[in-house]
């Protein structure tokens, strides 16, 4: 069988042939380093989806190239939003960044008790890879590159949520600035995520944190109403007319 995989040198898809069978993505990657093109580029790791290292678009989705398995046809290209290093390997560091302007982390601890079912509420958001696959199938970077992103947010929503967190609104107060209010809530984080993390859940229980802390959505508070004509202009209704 064939697949196609975008080579950054050219800028277009080459072609290579693999044998029959359903095989790991990132094997075949490596089949074909090994036998057919020894310059093609990727990036791999654990080879267990635990790492994240080998996330790439196939078909235009979202994959763990050690996860997926591949078939005829299918179209291997880099992540969206990140630097093309070479081939299927990309620069992360500036998706990293959004960490540290979203302040993922614990600010100030205090000490307490945790029950099973504190640890639940955020375990699956702490299960998170960084694997950068919701980043890049998210569409607000395509407008806004300095969004924070989904899994910043998701793990702002942990912190936040932390019974050891002593002053959680230091969080919310970093995430209102491309951030919680600028995603569009299409979901399409979730689709992709390979643990099963749901961002988009995340990022709407922190808007109501937000709103807990005094925050609104801005794009409500900077438009005007104005205030309906009932004497025959605006609306075009007359009180005194009968129906």
């Amino acid at each position: 069988m064939q697949i196609k995989i975008l080579r950054s040198e050219t800028g277009t898809h080459q072609s290579y042939t693999l044998p029959a069978g359903e095989i790991p993505l990132l094997n075949a990657l490596v089949y074909i380093k090994e036998t057919q093109d020894a310059t093609l580029t990727f990036s791999a790791g654990c080879r267990a989806s635990v790492c994240g290292t080998c996330a790439v678009r196939v078909n235009g989705r979202e994959e763990l190239a050690c996860a997926y398995k591949v078939k005829p046809g299918d179209v291997i290209e880099p992540l969206q939003y990140h630097p093309v290093l070479r081939d299927l390997k990309v620069d992360k560091d500036k998706a990293k960044e959004t960490l540290q302007k979203g302040t993922t982390w614990l600010h100030r601890t205090q000490e307490t008790t945790l029950t099973h079912e504190d640890e639940k509420r955020t375990e699956k958001q702490t299960d998170c890879i960084l694997c950068d696959s919701c980043y890049s199938a998210c569409p607000v970077f395509a407008v806004n590159p300095d969004f924070l992103g989904p899994f910043t947010l998701t793990r702002a929503y942990r912190y936040n949520m932390d019974k050891r967190e002593n002053a959680p609104k230091e969080i919310i107060d970093a995430i209102q600035t491309n951030g919680v209010w600028d995603c569009t809530l299409c979901g399409e984080c979730t689709a992709v995520c390979p643990k099963g993390i749901d961002p988009k859940m995340d990022i709407t229980m922190l808007r109501g944190e937000s709103v807990k802390h005094g925050y609104s959505d801005p794009s409500f508070t900077s438009q005007s109403f104005g205030t309906p004509d009932f004497g025959g202009g605006g609306f075009g209704f007359n009180p005194n007319e009968g129906f």
